[in-house]
């Protein structure tokens, strides 16, 4: 058996830190082009071109397949205001993410879930604003009343589910504040 010489060693040891940093920049450059394509797809789903709410959304996991879950933030961030979300408000986001093409077994779906789980963080909610502000921009006067008296009014339909009598008529005043934030989201 021949020795190993330290030159050769010192050989070895180069060629492994060389090769641990090609895999770590080939990694990162990965990473952002994933990044780059997931923000391209929800650039044509969403129809929004405002880079930093895009990178805000890439950030938070959202993708083009689950971008129809954001448009139900507003109704998760109702029903979680008081603290918990009770089964009338948890089956009237439901009945929406069905209206919206959210199938059980989607990704979008399946994060639906994970937020009437758990509440959401904030940032969420604030994505969700700095996304509505970019879009009502984009659109003319008409579109934004009706795409605003769409999210308020089935926000409002969620508060005023677990309130009431039969469950209908009662907002508390920490989802009124929520459907306040919702309603200014629309203000430019």
């Amino acid at each position: 058996m021949s020795e190993v010489t330290l030159e050769e060693r010192g050989r070895a040891l180069e060629n492994q830190f060389y090769d641990k940093e090609n895999k770590d920049k080939l990694s990162a450059m990965k990473s952002k082009l994933d990044s780059q394509r997931s923000k391209d797809e929800l650039r044509k789903v969403s129809g929004m071109s405002d880079e930093a709410v895009l990178d805000k959304l890439v950030g938070l996991g959202l993708r083009a397949n689950t971008i129809a879950a954001l448009s139900l933030v507003p109704l998760i961030q109702v029903a979680w205001a008081d603290g918990t979300i009770q089964d009338n408000e948890r089956t009237a986001i439901l009945q929406g993410a069905h209206g919206k093409g959210l199938e059980q077994g989607t990704d979008g779906y399946e994060l639906l879930q994970s937020w009437l789980k758990r509440q959401p963080a904030d940032e969420l909610f604030q994505a969700w604003e700095a996304y509505i502000k970019a879009l009502a921009s984009q659109l003319n006067d008409e579109q934004k009343r009706l795409l605003k008296n769409q999210i308020v009014g089935f926000a409002k339909m969620v508060a005023a589910a677990a309130g009431g009598i039969l469950g209908f008529g009662k907002v508390s005043a920490s989802e009124e504040k929520v459907l306040q934030r919702i309603e200014a989201a629309f203000k430019h």
